[in-house]
């Protein structure tokens, strides 16, 4: 049954076409995932399906009876209600009303709210998101409309988000950026481009086939009308005559192919890898412990970053994430422990949310101030592996063409603040990446950019993210927040996360034997500290490599002695020298980390 249709629906702001004559159905049952770039218009056709705004053109039916409840991206609330009554304001019935306040508070705890009572004026902004989320799940509908759902919950609330709604027996349209929530709820992807929709009817993993196959039919066809019209090109230059009706004919078939557009490719963000060069010591951190009143975050925690690591950090809302990532560029103090900031140490901190307001300067982003002066305040030319390139260039690179770049930040949408943000953070050429969330509100090709950029980025990066398909993708070793402050380490990405404590779930919860009580609770120890796989194996090997490295440097010395005259041998030979002396360093400093790990398993 059809329950919504959209016919010829065009929808532009200022001079932007957001919507071009565009249609769209939803039957019941359907679970359709909106996909586009940033600004492109999905939260638009949201609002338009939701009744929210109106078409600048075209037909919305909707049928009969319908219910549709709408979560927005920024929700808002009468103010001085309790959380409990702005859930159930408009959401009591005949037939809930007996249930429905139980149902909430069941919810809310789901979702990390446990004071029903506290007014929703001093919510943060991730709060207010999921205390919006319950009242939309709990309200009678028939349509479910949201948007970017997953924002601001963490791994276990995503996870339990998408088996309720994976339940869900009714319609849903929504747009994420979430890759794995996208795949296993959908079953139809609508993507947005260029004022256009297509549909594909299939899960998320389908829809990347599916777009692959038009897009190269597309290709295909261009290729075609490019073949037809150098053949009717040359006929025309041998001096075609319009004498007949069929002539003028094919002359007016030439002119019309000459007219049509080929496809447009799809923007995509270039940047190839801004990095400062990172000496010897780099961030250490040593026995930090951090608390808030009576409630302990971090206790006794301590890691020595190493080159290239890509480290993720995860664990519930609240637990202390975001506070660790202040800590590290010094906007927050430790209540014990210290943390050692290398001198070559460059940091680059993509916070959270860009602020509102210019007290400590993080990711504050003045409405007023024009796109190109936000970005030259950090560099009016940056040094790429291509060459120097300006701000005005590395805009276009980041899906901000010319006519862009003069607008006011007031007029971007969320998505491209958050893009711009990161250009922003980039261009300052760091040594070390600091990523507090940074899937949330960034489109699926921007992260897409983000993750090939990471794999290439010459530093350390440093994560905090509840998008499991991002640590899987860049992560190689997890810290999870746990009771008492502890952080687990963990490696690998998210999956394997996951995948290590089911292994360890039996024997945590497996009942104690008398015997085992005896000798000291040993099946509720906590799991002790040992080698991973590869750190295993550098452990076995390292000292050889580094006899090598030091015997090939002698080697080169003894080369370059005896080749003071050739110019050109002498410098191939410098040039060589100094990447094993990098090298070389690189693998001491894994000795050193490696000893004093091997020690600390030794005595604990």
């Amino acid at each position: 049954m059809n329950l919504l249709t959209i016919e010829n629906v065009t929808k532009s702001y200022t001079e932007k076409v957001l919507l071009n004559d565009v249609s769209f159905s939803l039957n019941e049952g359907e679970k359709v995932g909106i996909i586009g770039i940033n600004g492109t218009g999905k939260t638009t056709l949201l609002k338009i399906i939701a009744g929210i705004e109106e078409a600048d053109t075209g037909k919305v039916t909707k049928a009969n009876h319908v219910i549709i409840r709408y979560l927005p991206q920024n929700p808002v609330f009468e103010e001085g209600s309790t959380i409990l009554e702005a859930i159930l304001k408009d959401n009591i019935t005949n037939e809930n009303k007996w249930t429905i306040e139980s149902e909430a508070k069941a919810m809310l705890n789901r979702l990390g709210v446990t004071d029903y009572n506290e007014n929703v004026d001093y919510l943060s902004g991730g709060q207010k998101k999921r205390v919006a989320l319950v009242a939309t799940l709990l309200s009678p509908a028939d349509i479910l409309v949201l948007d970017e759902p997953t924002n601001h919950l963490d791994n276990t609330m995503a996870d339990w988000l998408e088996e309720y709604l994976k339940k869900w027996k009714k319609s849903l349209v929504m747009v994420t950026h979430d890759r794995y929530f996208l795949d296993s709820i959908s079953n139809r992807i609508v993507e947005i481009d260029k004022g256009s929709i297509y549909s594909y009817e299939t899960n998320y993993s389908g829809f990347l086939e599916l777009k692959q196959q038009r897009e190269d039919m597309e290709l295909a066809t261009e290729r075609k009308r490019q073949s037809i019209l150098k053949v009717e090109l040359e006929w025309i230059k041998r001096g075609a005559r319009a004498r007949s009706t069929k002539q003028k004919a094919r002359i007016e078939r030439f002119y019309e192919l000459k007219e049509q557009s080929g496809p447009q490719k799809d923007g995509s963000i270039e940047m190839s890898s801004i990095s400062s060069r990172l000496g010897r010591t780099t961030i250490e951190i040593q026995g930090i412990s951090k608390a808030f009143g009576e409630k302990k975050l971090i206790n006794d925690f301590s890691y020595i970053f190493l080159k290239q690591d890509r480290i993720g950090f995860i664990g519930a809302n609240g637990c202390g994430k975001s506070t660790l990532m202040k800590m590290l560029i010094g906007k927050e103090k430790a209540d014990s422990g210290e943390i050692i900031i290398g001198q070559t140490v460059k940091i680059g901190y993509y916070a959270q949310e860009i602020e509102s307001k210019k007290e400590d300067g993080i990711a504050y982003m003045d409405p007023n101030m024009r796109v190109i002066d936000y970005i030259r305040e950090t560099a009016e030319y940056v040094k790429t592996k291509d060459g120097s390139i300006s701000a005005s260039q590395m805009l276009e690179r980041f899906l901000f063409p010319s006519s862009m770049q003069y607008t006011l930040i007031g007029k971007l949408s969320g998505g491209e603040k958050r893009r711009l943000n990161l250009l922003r953070v980039l261009m300052e050429a760091p040594n070390v990446l600091i990523l507090d969330e940074p899937t949330n509100d960034l489109d699926i090709q921007t992260l897409t950019i983000l993750e090939s950029y990471l794999d290439e980025f010459d530093g350390i990066v440093i994560t905090v993210s509840h998008d499991r398909y991002f640590l899987d993708r860049v992560v190689r070793r997890i810290f999870a927040f746990e009771q008492g402050g502890i952080l687990r380490q963990y490696e690998g990405g998210y999956t394997d996360y996951m995948l290590t404590k089911k292994e360890d779930e039996p024997l945590i919860d497996k009942p104690v034997k008398a015997e085992e009580k005896k000798s000291g609770d040993r099946g509720n120890r906590p799991r002790k500290l040992k080698f991973s796989y590869q750190e295993q194996k550098d452990y076995e090997t390292i000292e050889q490599v580094i006899q090598e490295l030091e015997e090939k440097l002698e080697n080169i010395d003894i080369q370059i002695g005896t080749s003071a005259t050739d110019f050109i041998k002498l410098n191939e030979l410098t040039k060589e020298k100094e990447e094993v002396e990098q090298l070389l360093e690189e693998k001491m400093e894994r000795w050193m980390y490696l000893m004093d790990l091997e020690e600390k398993i030794k005595n604990q």
